[in-house]
């Protein structure tokens, strides 16, 4: 986008902002001001940057589908007033207004949403909106958890942004507990090697510096392609069956997809699915560094446990 093109974009923020700013006064503009009566608040974000904002926020705009989760988590659902394309989950998200893509939303749907907050995703997240928000003094708040344990704390800080610790501490404490108790039951268990993929044609992975690498240590798994030199890579048919997997994760839960994903790697001849040892998990729950992704450890850890007591089998035979 050239300087013209910039400018133009916000100047018409700033115009649909203050065509926002003058409808009358409504239950909204009353929450914000039992919001302000709680005093500042501070927290530090996951792009290393403290947000500060005059009182819990009441109007914010997620960026990404994964911190919608969280929101909703902590209990503030109910004060996002916009989202990003992809934020379909819990439902009541679906009804939000949409802002357009999360890497590129539209600045006159986002200022005309009057927001006092906007969740973005690192790395890129937010950066076509910079000049409107601060122009409208509107803090960008970054979520990137990278690991398990990262979700709970950003419940939790989530429950701070929005004044909602009452929600937000307890939920918090149970994901914490199930990841514990995750650790606690898996650790010491013969290493299982996995697979993760993502996609068909062409077939991607992920390396392991990604959330899902980490949930799979929970587990006792060892990612085969963890020494990939992004996060995710483009993989060959041919690397994969090098590197032997004792169990394929794929991030999909269309059981025709399934199937398809399967018969193309026994075709291939790759042990793991002659075994039967390929699992799909639905990509939104996989993937998005969210909540549901304890859910997807819980049932990771589950399945290698399988190949665990598959392999131990063949070895007794």
């Amino acid at each position: 986008m050239g300087a013209r093109s910039r400018t133009t974009a916000v100047t018409a923020a700033l115009l649909a902002f203050a065509a926002a700013a003058s409808v009358p006064a409504s239950a909204a503009t009353a929450a914000m001001t039992t919001a302000a009566a709680v005093g500042p608040i501070s927290v530090g974000d996951d792009d290393g940057r403290t947000v500060e904002l005059p009182h819990p926020a009441e109007r914010a705009i997620s960026l990404a589908p994964h911190a919608t989760e969280l929101a909703y988590a902590a209990g503030a659902g109910g004060k996002l007033v916009g989202v990003a394309r992809g934020s379909d989950y819990p439902p009541p998200a679906r009804a939000l207004a949409s802002v357009g893509d999360g890497l590129a939303p539209d600045p006159e749907r986002v200022a005309a949403l009057r927001p006092d907050l906007v969740l973005a995703w690192l790395p890129g997240g937010a950066a076509p909106l910079l000049p409107v928000l601060r122009a409208l003094n509107v803090p960008v708040y970054y979520s990137d958890p990278r690991t398990l344990r990262d979700i709970p704390e950003a419940v939790e800080r989530m429950g701070v942004l929005f004044g909602t610790q009452a929600v937000a501490e307890p939920a918090a404490a149970s994901l914490r507990a199930r990841i514990d108790a995750l650790a606690a039951r898996y650790a010491g268990r013969a290493p299982v090697r996995v697979f993760i993929q993502a996609g068909r044609e062409p077939v991607y992975t992920l390396n392991g510096s990604s959330i899902v690498s980490d949930a799979l240590r929970v587990c006792g798994g060892v990612n085969v392609f963890a020494d990939a030199p992004v996060t995710a890579p483009q993989v060959t048919q041919e690397a994969v069956l090098a590197a032997r997997p004792d169990i394929v994760v794929a991030g999909m839960a269309d059981p025709a997809s399934l199937a398809a994903t399967t018969q193309a790697w026994r075709a291939l001849g790759l042990p793991a699915a002659l075994a039967g040892r390929v699992i799909g998990i639905d990509a939104d729950v996989l993937y998005r560094p969210g909540p549901r992704l304890i859910d997807a450890a819980e049932t990771l850890c589950a399945a290698l446990d399988r190949a665990r007591e598959a392999s131990a089998e063949a070895v007794r035979r």
